[in-house]
């Protein structure tokens, strides 16, 4: 069960952005909630499954945001929760995931690194782990989303993804495929971050070296060959943006929207800013779907960026 403070999230159309975008700009805004992203649809549906089970201990890999929804999600259910993470994540999401009570291990190593870490923890404690995309609880929490959207939205031309592991893309995907087929469902990846992006085009799973990218909370390099499946049945397509666009995307979301965002949940304007003619006229949702950044990267990404004229 998805404790209700995670559903029904805003859905607005954001007319203060379109003069600069040329576009009708809906956003579902997933980050007024109590961990800022919409990672705990899925951990909900996991803590409360584990607990009606009986089970006491889980454990996962994370970039910042997932750790820091399941450790809420389990903190509630009085779940042991472990989470692995780089120590390279971001500093801010680190401490809120101790600040939440959940345990952190830090390894020295990217985020794949530590995904193999949180499933050697699992095969060693015995426990659960729960790996984003993969289960399937973090694709139907992710799906709440769209169900969401189509239930509020009359119509709309495209909806814009943040594409990392894929929960997000697919659950959403699959609802607005189902609900609304006339919509294109387009994911979004920036270009130092492009494994999934390079694997839907190619239609197999591509691995890539070092990541090099703000947008941490999609900064993968090794796609989960059945996730990749799915995302083939329902993204229309996937495009690569620049950092620059992510930033200038950040920065006009702040002036025109009064949100402060992490960089994944920008990428939808950037795609927006990347090819205006593409959108010219239509009706874009993207959805926001986090906002736990650091605050002095994020002013210093800011000031170096001007804003977006037309």
């Amino acid at each position: 069960m998805i404790d209700p403070v995670f559903l029904d999230t805003p859905l607005y159309r954001c007319e203060a952005l379109e003069p600069d975008l040329g576009c009708t700009v809906s956003i579902k805004l997933e980050t007024a909630n109590p961990v800022r992203s919409f990672k705990a649809r899925g951990t909900e549906l996991v803590a409360s499954q584990l607990a009606a089970r009986g089970e006491r201990a889980v454990v996962c890999a994370s970039a910042g945001n997932l750790g820091q929804a399941l450790g809420w999600s389990g903190r509630g259910r009085g779940l042991d929760v472990t989470v692995v993470a780089s120590r390279f994540a971001t500093a801010a999401k680190l401490d809120r995931i101790r600040a939440l009570g959940a345990g952190l291990e830090l390894v020295d190593g990217d985020h794949e690194l530590a995904r193999e870490r949180a499933a050697a923890v699992a095969r060693l404690d015995g426990i659960r782990l729960v790996e984003d995309s993969l289960d399937i609880e973090t694709c139907e929490g992710a799906a709440t989303i769209g169900l969401e959207l189509v239930e509020t939205l009359p119509s709309f031309d495209a909806v814009l993804i943040a594409l990392g592991g894929g929960a997000l893309a697919t659950g959403v995907g699959h609802i607005v495929k189902s609900c609304a087929p006339g919509a294109e469902v387009i994911c979004v990846q920036p270009q130092g971050a492009p494994a999934m992006t390079r694997s839907w085009h190619l239609g197999r799973v591509v691995t890539t070296g070092p990541t090099d990218t703000i947008a941490d909370g999609v900064a993968g390099r090794r796609p989960i060959p059945v996730v990749l499946d799915d995302l083939l049945q329902v993204a229309d397509d996937a495009v690569l943006v620049e950092e620059a666009s992510i930033v200038t995307g950040m920065h006009m979301l702040l002036e025109h929207a009064g949100l402060v965002v992490e960089p994944s949940a920008a990428l939808g304007i950037a795609a927006l800013l990347e090819d205006r003619d593409r959108f010219a006229g239509r009706h874009v949702v993207t959805i926001v779907c986090g906002s736990n950044v650091d605050l002095d990267a994020y002013r210093s990404w800011l000031d170096a960026a001007p804003v977006h004229r037309s």
